[in-house]
């Protein structure tokens, strides 16, 4: 748990609920904490120990403990982007996420969409990649992408530096600041809609479908940003109150964009469904969704009668 980017503070909730969820009776469970102070093991007492980088090992109680798998749960980078995942293969230690290729991939926003565009199974809206340092033409931008738009850093998650731009003086504060956290930023057309997410995982060779979850920003919020995200701005009901062919469709396109895109252990899909149109729209793919205790992914597990504690069993059995 932990990580290099601005959502460590949301790994080390989710890492806490694992290590709590897990069962004793089946796992020893150690917290590694890899972050830009180094890496360590943190122990209950709050003391800290090293990891040897060599093996990913750590001297526990005078013993070298070595692991039998590693569960990943870091948000962002080097967890969410195959960085970790490419360690982990080197040193041949199995872990419980996509692989590293699948996690670059879908990690990089720009990137990923062409490749799902080019399923042809879910709509993609258009969008344009800027890199540091190249110029920004925002009567351009405009043209093509109408507004309003989207501007938000090409990798990462949790909505971080995510914004809706409305007015053309907002575009470029609004590249600018997306651009302090990645080396590029997507503009992205404006979809309206009822967002909608769904979690997949496999898990002794059956692909798990879960009931989706629609997410309502409120108080004020227009989107489902950072402090709607994790500061109670916003409802997440599960199951979606939507029609059934609708939620059946989203279930259909996850199930296939998950085999499509190599996915393995739990992964959630992110969706807008224009109304209007009756068109569904690809938001993104998250390849380690959040772990709190109110998570989305968990709540969709235990609407079918699946336990936080059996979830984390299903992830760590796929890995295996």
């Amino acid at each position: 748990m932990g990580g290099y980017s601005d959502e460590c503070v949301i790994s080390l909730g989710s890492g806490k609920q694992v290590y709590a969820a897990l069962d004793r009776q089946k796992y020893n469970v150690y917290k590694i904490v890899i972050d830009k102070s180094g890496w360590y093991q943190l122990r209950d007492d709050e003391s800290h120990g090293p990891v040897d980088k060599n093996d990913f090992s750590i001297i526990d109680d005078g013993k070298k403990i070595t692991f039998d798998i590693a569960f990943i749960i870091i948000h962002g980078t080097p967890g969410e982007n195959g960085m970790l995942q490419g360690y982990f293969d080197m040193i041949g230690l199995p872990y419980t996420t996509c692989g590293f290729y699948c996690s670059s991939l879908t990690f990089n926003k720009s990137l990923c969409n062409p490749v799902v565009r080019s399923f042809g199974i879910v709509s993609v809206a258009q969008s344009i990649t800027l890199f540091r340092n190249q110029p920004i033409n925002e009567d351009d931008i405009i043209s093509r992408l109408g507004l309003p738009l989207f501007v938000k850093p090409a990798s990462g998650g949790s909505s971080v530096a995510t914004t809706k731009v409305k007015t053309r003086d907002q575009l470029r504060p609004a590249i600018e600041w997306a651009l302090e956290k990645d080396s590029a930023v997507m503009i992205e057309q404006f979809i309206a809609g009822r967002e909608f997410d769904c979690g997949v995982i496999r898990s002794r060779g059956k692909l798990h479908v879960f009931p989706i979850t629609e997410l309502i920003p409120k108080g004020g919020h227009e989107f489902f940003d950072y402090e709607a995200k994790y500061n109670g701005f916003a409802d997440e009901v599960t199951p979606a109150e939507v029609e059934n062919d609708i939620s059946q469709h989203i279930q259909e396109v996850s199930a296939k964009l998950y085999d499509l895109l190599d996915c393995r252990g739990m992964v959630r899909f992110d969706f807008i469904y224009n109304t209007e149109r009756k068109e569904l729209f690809f938001l993104e793919v998250n390849t380690i969704p959040g772990q709190s205790a109110e998570s989305i992914v968990p709540k969709q597990a235990r609407s079918v009668g699946i336990s936080t504690t059996e979830l984390y069993d299903m992830i760590i059995d796929s890995a295996v």
